[in-house]
């Protein structure tokens, strides 16, 4: 029996729990700086299907990939852009191992690091770019492409539309906010909550979102202002174990578990349909936020 559509799920009013932070773990299993951590995929593939099955077995509904880099500009500051399908496609392939039947795969595409802005990159050289890893998901048995950590609408534009015009997953865009001295909640290139939604939606996107940049109780404020002005699209969020400290030369989130989960009701309260964990979450976060929610 195939799996149900995500959106479809989400109509029947549950909250639903996605995975957490990806690259901690990669790094805890012997990752090293300056290593490309989607290369991992084929190279050692049973490291990257322990942290995807992790976070099932915490309680998770849906799993992301090892692809956050994967695009061809990523790859090609290890001079493995010409394997970007190669690369991508091991990556859904393991999380759906991970997934079997009864999870969903969320396929994760981060920034290509490029500026449309500055001219060095043009639309349509992204649009095939998030294509590539698109079409290799969709083989490799994605239900959905995480489009995450956007700060450019233009640049998330392209990767929906790419995703959307050649194949069948669902649509997941999030972009990553930061509060302003005013107060208001902006990304790196001065675009706010509502504007990006609205955007991504027009393009495509069946599911919106806020990830990384913040911890979970600021992440109330993002989704209020995103619910306020669309009272249906469905939001995921990915919020950081708060915001990151410096403690003897390493980085260190603070937020524990239990600090997590007993926010995670606020944030459904305020309108996310589907919840989970970015930078310095754990199995231990996901599975707490899994039981505050139940």
């Amino acid at each position: 029996m195939a799996r149900q559509k995500i959106t479809d799920a989400l109509k029947k009013g549950k909250i639903l729990i996605s995975d957490g932070a990806w690259g901690t773990f990669l790094h805890k299993k012997g990752l090293k700086p300056g290593e490309c951590p989607e290369l991992w995929c084929i190279d050692r593939p049973d490291d990257v299907l322990d942290v995807a099955k992790s976070y099932i077995d915490a309680g998770a509904d849906m799993v992301e990939t090892d692809s956050f880099g994967g695009s061809s500009f990523k790859l090609s500051h290890y001079k493995l852009d010409g394997r970007a399908a190669e690369i991508n496609e091991a990556a859904a392939r393991i999380s759906r191992q991970a997934a079997g039947d009864n999870h969903w795969v969320i396929a994760s595409i981060g920034p290509t690091g490029k500026m449309l802005v500055t001219e060095e990159v043009t639309e349509e050289e992204l649009y095939e770019a998030f294509k590539t890893q698109a079409v290799a998901f969709e083989k490799g048995g994605a239900d959905a492409a995480c489009i995450e950590t956007m700060s450019d609408i233009a640049e998330a534009c392209q990767a929906v539309k790419a995703v959307k015009e050649n194949t069948k997953l669902e649509i997941i865009c999030t972009f990553t906010f930061e509060k302003t001295v005013q107060g208001e909640y902006r990304t790196m290139m001065g675009v706010d909550p509502v504007s990006a939604m609205n955007a991504v939606i027009e393009a495509g996107a069946d599911i919106v979102g806020a990830n990384c940049g913040n911890g979970i109780e600021r992440m109330i404020e993002i989704v209020s202002r995103m619910r306020a002005a669309n009272k249906t699209v469905p939001i995921l969020v990915h919020a950081n174990a708060g915001l990151p400290k410096n403690v003897n030369g390493q980085t260190v989130f603070p937020e524990t578990p239990e600090d997590m989960a007993a926010i995670a009701p606020k944030l459904a309260a305020a309108g996310a349909n589907i919840i989970g964990g970015c930078c310095g979450t754990t199995p231990a976060h996901i599975k707490a936020i899994k039981e505050a929610l139940n």
